[in-house]
């Protein structure tokens, strides 16, 4: 038995599925908890012991406070002791913001934007001179030794090549008591109602004083008090004018270039921040995108009259404004609406797309009187760009970005950040520079950057290099090497997203922690794996627990302790089936300890399939790193694309392959990345892609509604002789809206009952006994079960109830084929697990009806999924190409490799060191292939 003084003890866990169960786990070391998808484990780890670490620590705050949190429910647990601080990394967790980076959320940018504060130097963006900045004393020591016996002049800069008359500023100037100024470089005085051309740019200086400098007490103290004048006036900037070579010389306190006096304010760490007005571009607002109209999008078929329709924001003719105010631009410029649009002259476009403001006179040939018109037009491309930049609506937004491109940002060329903050550079690199390096480059930069800086440099950010180099060492070692600190957050995968957020836990250090992890080695190559394991041992080593929800079984064998949970999932499931270390887990009986042992395996197919001896090949892509690779893929195979993170894989199936097919056979609109050509288009009719998005997470949603089944349901409900006599529609047997549901509820089948500063109780609504609907509703019957009934059946007892309706029956039993005999058709999507919810993902997308052409694209479909899972899983796949389909699925899962009929490596390295194509064939000819990582390890699982 183990030491209860270190362990976390929970009794009697109920959440969802669990039976009640008591569990002993011990305290810094690594837990694995496993079993079959959907059996508890999330339920154990996230939603009892994680859920109640977080209510504890928002107990301790005080009554006040806890209000705005909103309540933490009290999971269903008798108790749970020994638990300390809890951090989860779920999967789902990172930002979806434009302007979340990589280096936002692990902190290295903060870290950057001090460094490049402190310790940069500036350079002028005029002349590329290094900028230098003077204390008062030092421009006086300077002047004097300077211009030692000459006569000068000391000047204030208050204009700067700017339009405008100035008669105010001359009279605030004599009203301060100076006489001259110098205009355009020529010294004249003040005169009483002096003004300049208004249409001409122009330089103003105020004369602060005219002096000849002498080695005296007295005339070092008025050039004190003069040069501490001109800074006032000159916002800390003067000029220095040799009265006899009219040679001018500025000095600035702050960072100036010493030839033609721009100024730069003293950096601060917020100028290089791109979440900040004071550094952003002021272009893009620091998104390094912009939306630019796209008049092929407002015109996409120039042949078209505008009465038919041929501008499409307007649609087709209507009597309004819009359509009267372009009848008169076509009387101005001679053409009608009903002629083609290419037809119409140049001048008549570009006021219809930019808009303008006319009168003019036309004659009437027929009344003999001249008529007056007036053209006030906003123009069309103007109010898409207003309605997009200020409209507070976001469907009005949406439907303005449809005319609309992103475009990288012509003025900071997607560095997101000012002209200014570009120009202070360290070892000859600026701060944006560094974040387009791969980290793996960045790594090494840091590592050698010591003997490029000064002692004083190297004195003030020593502290800040040190940090940054630990951080980025720790995204290194969880295999993120090729990321660059500058890539969107919201174009991560889950598992790089949540193996980001590990580094950042592990860069902080803390001890004494109960770290949660939810399958972190999604997403990851076998041989970054070792890498993930080592940082969460290192985790461990320092004094944390660790529990990970996993299925790799490098992980299994290589924790401390593993949980499995099982037998089977949902409602067979919850309980806990073995305990122990990894040695005793493989001795026991369980599927887990089967396939770990060996004696359940994949077994691998007797010959690979020849395919329909079609290929389709794709040549010259070149999108991010990838090297102008050509790739053919055999069709009616099942092909698998491998390679380590990084390495180009998503690039050049979901970026460029899926939106050319996307776009050739239902018209899609996502711009592909670069490529040539693409060949072979005609051997296939549909695709269908099947990306790792999250399924919609709402109380409403359930596999029903999510799989659009429920809408053939409720069709089938109102074919019910009874529903006819009654007149009742499809909505009457939705539960979204009023009608046919219970109004007490909403439909919801629960009143939530707000407890102010505790959390809020759910109880089930009393009128319909959580049954959704109203009684008129739930008198029609179909084989005498309700509507309600039917939600509350699971798929295994929908399956032959329905198998008389094709429609039905297809759907239900793909949701079937994948394993999800167990759930009910009305369960709710928030309560499924992450494997559920990819598993009932794949069924809505299989169950389309397939052409026996069809090109299927699975993006890693095994997350989530215990090995007994993918198995079944594979089993639908086969069905699929056996019919003649194409499958091309993106994984690093061993098992579903080895079975492929066709491979296409991608590598070597992720990153810069990637994107060409390593290794293609049978699994048996990849693996013979030397510089192939995949190949390494698909060797040993082949034999």
């Amino acid at each position: 038995m183990l030491d209860t003084d270190n362990t976390i003890e929970v009794l009697g866990a109920r959440v969802h599925n669990l039976k009640n169960i008591d569990i002993s786990i011990p305290r810094e070391k690594m837990v694995v908890i496993t079993g079959l998808s959907g059996s508890g484990k999330s339920s154990l780890a996230f939603d009892t012991i994680y859920a109640e670490g977080q209510r504890r620590y928002v107990e301790t705050f005080s009554a006040y406070a806890r209000q705005f949190l909103g309540g933490l429910e009290r999971p269903d647990v008798d108790k749970i002791d020994g638990l300390s601080p809890v951090i989860a990394i779920e999967q789902k967790t990172t930002s979806k913001s434009p302007r979340s980076t990589v280096g936002t959320i692990t902190e290295i940018y903060d870290f950057l934007r001090l460094l490049y504060a402190r310790a940069a130097d500036a350079y002028s963006y005029n002349t590329g001179e290094k900028m230098v900045s003077y204390s008062d004393e030092q421009i006086k020591d300077l002047i004097v030794s300077d211009f030692k016996n000459k006569r000068i002049n000391i000047l204030a800069p208050v204009i700067r090549a700017r339009k405008g008359h100035y008669g105010e500023l001359f009279q605030q100037i004599t009203k301060q008591g100076f006489l001259k100024v110098r205009v355009n470089g020529e010294i004249l005085d003040i005169t009483p109602g002096m003004k300049l051309d208004r249409y001409k740019t122009h330089d103003i200086e105020i004369v602060v004083d005219r002096m000849l400098i002498e080695d005296n007490e007295e005339n070092q103290k008025r050039l004190s008090e003069s040069i501490n004048t001109a800074m006032h006036h000159g916002e800390n900037v003067l000029m220095i004018l040799d009265q006899d070579s009219q040679e001018v010389r500025y000095f600035s306190r702050n960072l100036m270039c010493p030839s033609t006096g721009i100024s730069y304010q003293n950096p601060e760490p917020n100028l290089f921040s791109f979440n900040s007005p004071k550094g952003a571009c002021e272009h893009c607002n620091g998104l390094g995108t912009v939306n630019e109209i796209n008049v092929g999008k407002i015109i996409p078929n120039p042949k078209l009259s505008i009465k038919a329709g041929g501008f499409a924001p307007l649609g087709e003719y209507k009597s309004s404004w819009i359509f009267k105010q372009l009848e008169i631009i076509g009387q101005k410029y001679n053409f009608k609406i009903t002629d083609p649009i290419e037809n119409i002259p140049a001048e008549a476009m570009e006021m219809i797309l930019n808009g303008g403001k006319e009168k003019f006179t036309i004659n009437s040939k027929d009344l003999g009187v001249a008529r007056d018109y007036k053209i006030d037009f906003e123009g069309i491309s103007h109010f898409i760009k207003n309605q997009h930049d200020e409209s507070g609506s976001s469907t009005i937004k949406r439907w303005a970005k449809d005319f609309m491109d992103e475009l990288k940002c012509p003025v900071c060329e997607g560095s997101r950040l000012k002209k200014e903050a570009l120009f202070f550079k360290i070892d000859e690199k600026n701060i944006a520079e560094l974040c387009n390096m791969d980290i793996s480059d960045l790594t090494k930069w840091f590592h050698n950057l010591n003997s490029h800086l000064s002692d004083k440099q190297l004195l003030i950010a020593s502290e800040v290099i040190k940090e940054i180099k630990d951080r980025l060492d720790f995204l290194m070692n969880v295999g993120l090497d090729y990321l660059a600190l500058s890539r969107s957050s919201k174009s991560l995968s889950g598992g790089e997203a949540q193996r980001i957020r590990l580094a950042t836990q592990i860069g902080s250090q803390l001890v004494g922690v109960l770290y949660i992890l939810d399958e972190p080695s999604i997403g990851l190559h076998q041989r970054d794996n070792e890498k993930l394991i080592h940082s969460l041992e290192q985790l461990r080593d320092i004094g944390n627990s660790v529990i990970v929800v996993e299925h790799d079984k490098d992980m299994i064998e290589r924790a401390d302790y593993v949980i499995d949970i099982g037998p089977k999932a949902g409602k067979f499931g919850g309980e806990i089936i073995s305990i122990g270390t990894p040695k005793e887990t493989l001795k026991s009986n369980t599927i887990t300890a089967q396939y770990l042992n060996g004696k359940m395996k994949f077994d691998i197919p007797e010959k690979r399939r020849e395919g329909n001896g079609k290929t389709m090949k794709l040549s010259g892509a070149t999108g991010n790193n990838l090297k102008n690779i050509s790739v053919e893929f055999p069709l009616g195979k099942m092909i698998c694309v491998t390679g380590v993170s990084g390495s180009g894989k998503s690039t050049l199936i979901n970026e460029t392959l899926y939106p050319i097919l996307n776009a050739h056979y239902f018209n899609g609109v996502k711009k592909p990345q670069p490529y040539k050509k693409i060949e072979g288009l005609e051997h296939i009719d549909k695709v269908i892609d099947i990306d790792q998005s999250p399924i919609g997470r709402t109380p409403r949603s359930n596999p029903a509604t999510y799989t659009e089944v429920f809408t053939e349901i409720r069709a089938l409900f109102t074919k019910t002789p009874e529903s006819m006599i009654r007149g009742y529609k499809a909505g009457r047997f939705s539960f979204n809206v009023a009608g046919g549901r219970c109004e007490s509820c909403q439909g919801s089948g629960v009143r939530t009952i707000e407890m102010n500063f505790l959390p809020d109780v759910y109880v089930e609504c009393e009128t319909c006994q959580g049954k959704r609907f109203n009684r008129e509703t739930l008198e029609i019957r179909y084989k005498g079960k309700s509507i309600s009934d039917v939600l509350e059946m699971t798929v295994d007892e929908a399956v032959p109830f329905f198998e008389n309706i094709p429609k039905i029956y297809r759907k239900i039993k793909t949701i079937q084929d994948v394993g999800l005999g167990y759930i009910t058709l009305g369960q709710q999507s928030t309560t499924l697990s992450g494997g559920e919810a990819q598993r009932i993902k794949l069924a809505g997308e299989l169950s389309k009806k397939d052409t026996g052409n069809t090109f299927y694209i699975l993006d890693e479909p095994t997350t989530g999924l215990h090995f007994e899972d993918i198995r079944v899983l594979m089993e639908v796949i086969n069905k699929l190409v056996d019919k003649g389909n194409t499958i091309l699925i993106i994984e690093h899962n061993l098992d579903v490799i080895k079975l492929a009929d066709y491979i296409i490596d991608i590598g070597p390295e992720g990153g810069k060191g990637g994107g060409t194509v390593v290794a293609q064939g049978t699994p048996e000819e990849v693996a013979k292939v030397k510089k192939s990582y995949t190949a390494k390890f698909l060797k040993k699982e082949l034999k």
